[in-house]
C-alpha cells in the first residue's frame, strides 16, 4: 500500500445526527486509534480510525476544511464529501491541541500539493486542448478528482461514498497479512529450534542410556571390590597389603560416587531441557493455532472484499443505466418543448389573423 501512518492518537469518536444535525452520535463503545495516514501515490492526507474491523473515520483531508476546538478537550470538522460531521473527545487538552496542530499542518500540506498539481496541469496542457474549447471536455483537475469545487460536491459525494467501502474493509486485510507474515517467520524459527532441540534430546537419551549402563557397571564393580576388600581382611598374612589395597578401594569408590553425582546432575539438566522441549513444541503448536486462524479470518476478508467489488460493479451498472435513461427523457422533453413552441406561434399567427 502507499498509505503510511504518520500520527496516532486516541479518542472518543462522534458524528453528527443526520437527522436532527444538532445531536452527536457515538460511533465507538470506547477509545479507539486515530491516526494521520499519507498516500504518497495520489499526495493526500486521510484520517482513519478503526473500531475492530469497521472504519468508522475515512475523512480525506482539503485545503477547505476547518478543525474546531469546541471545549477544551472536544474538536471537530465537516467532511463534505462524506456528508457529515465528526466529533473527537480526548482525555487531556494536550492530545486535543497536538491532533489540531497536526490537522493544520496536513491541511496546509495538502494546499501546497493542489497547487503543485494545478501548475502541473497547466504546463502540460497544449494549445490543441485550448482551441477545442467547447467540443471537448477538459482536462480533470485537482478540485475535480479531489471534490472540493463546490458545485461538484453532490456528485463527488454520490460517487465516493461507494468508492470508500473496499478502502475501509482493505485496511484490516492487509493488516492481518502482515500479521499473518510475522506468524509465519515466527512458526519457520520455532521449528527450526525445535529440530534442533529434537536432535540434541535424542543424543540425551542415547547417553542418559549409556551412563546408565556405565552406572551399572560401577555398581557392579563396587560391589565387586567390596566383596574383594572382605576377602582380603580374612587373610591375616597379608593384612598390610589388604589395608593398602583397601584405601585404593576407598579411594576408587569415592571417585565413582562423585563420577555417579556428576551423571546425575547432567541428567537432571537433560530432564530440564526434555520439559523446555515440551514448551517449545506447545508454543509452536499454539503458533500454529493461530496463523490457522489468521488465515481463516483472511479467506473472510477476501470474500468480504470480492462482495463489496460485486457491489460496487452492480452500482456503477445501475448509476449507467440511469443516466442513459435521463439522457432518453430529457430528448423526448426536448422534442416536447419544440412542438410546444410551434404550437404556441400557430396559435399567435391565428390571433394575429383573427
Amino acid at each position: 500500500m502507499g498509505e503510511q501512518p504518520i500520527f496516532s492518537t486516541r479518542a472518543h469518536v462522534f458524528q453528527i445526527d443526520p437527522n436532527t444535525k444538532k445531536n452527536w452520535v457515538p460511533s465507538s463503545k470506547h477509545a479507539v486509534t486515530v491516526s494521520y495516514f499519507y498516500d504518497s501515490t495520489r499526495n493526500v492526507y486521510r484520517i482513519i480510525s478503526l473500531d475492530g474491523s469497521k472504519a468508522i473515520i475515512n475523512s480525506t483531508i482539503t485545503p477547505n476544511m476547518t478543525f474546531t476546538k469546541t471545549s477544551q478537550k472536544f474538536g471537530q470538522w465537516a467532511d463534505s464529501r462524506a456528508n457529515t460531521v465528526y466529533g473527537l473527545g480526548f482525555s487531556s487538552e494536550h492530545h486535543l491541541t497536538k491532533f489540531a496542530e497536526k490537522f493544520q499542518e496536513f491541511k496546509e500540506a495538502a494546499r501546497l500539493a493542489k497547487e503543485k498539481s494545478q501548475e502541473k496541469m497547466e504546463l502540460t496542457s497544449t494549445p490543441s486542448q485550448e482551441s477545442a474549447g467547447g467540443d471537448l471536455q477538459s482536462p480533470l483537475t485537482p478540485e475535480s478528482i479531489n471534490g472540493t469545487d463546490d458545485e461538484r460536491t453532490h456528485e463527488v459525494t454520490q460517487n465516493s461514498e461507494p468508492r470508500a467501502e473496499p478502502t475501509q474493509n482493505a485496511l484490516p486485510f492487509s493488516h492481518s497479512s502482515a500479521i499473518s507474515k510475522h506468524w509465519e517467520a515466527e512458526l519457520a524459527t520455532l521449528k527450526g529450534n525445535n529440530a534442533k532441540l529434537t536432535a540434541a534430546l535424542l543424543e540425551s537419551t542415547a547417553n542418559v542410556k549409556q551412563w546408565k549402563q556405565q552406572l551399572a557397571a560401577y555398581q557392579e564393580e563396587a560391589e565387586r571390590l567390596h566383596k574383594r576388600v572382605t576377602e582380603l581382611e580374612c587373610v591375616s598374612s597379608q593384612a598390610n597389603a589388604v589395608h593398602t589395597h583397601k584405601a585404593e578401594l576407598n579411594q576408587t569408590i569415592q571417585e565413582l560416587e562423585e563420577t555417579l553425582k556428576k551423571k546425575e546432575e547432567e541428567i537432571e539438566k537433560l530432564k530440564q531441557e526434555i520439559d523446555n522441549a515440551r514448551e517449545l513444541q506447545e508454543q509452536r503448536d499454539s503458533l500454529t493455532q493461530k496463523l490457522q486462524e489468521v488465515e481463516i479470518r483472511n479467506k473472510d476478508l477476501e470474500g468480504q472484499l470480492s462482495d463489496l467489488e460485486q457491489r460496487l460493479e452492480k452500482s456503477q451498472n445501475e448509476q449507467e443505466a440511469f443516466r442513459n435513461n435521463l439522457k432518453t427523457l430529457l430528448e423526448i422533453l426536448d422534442g416536447k418543448i419544440f412542438e410546444l413552441t410551434e404550437l404556441r406561434d400557430n396559435l399567435a399567427k391565428l390571433l394575429e389573423c383573427s
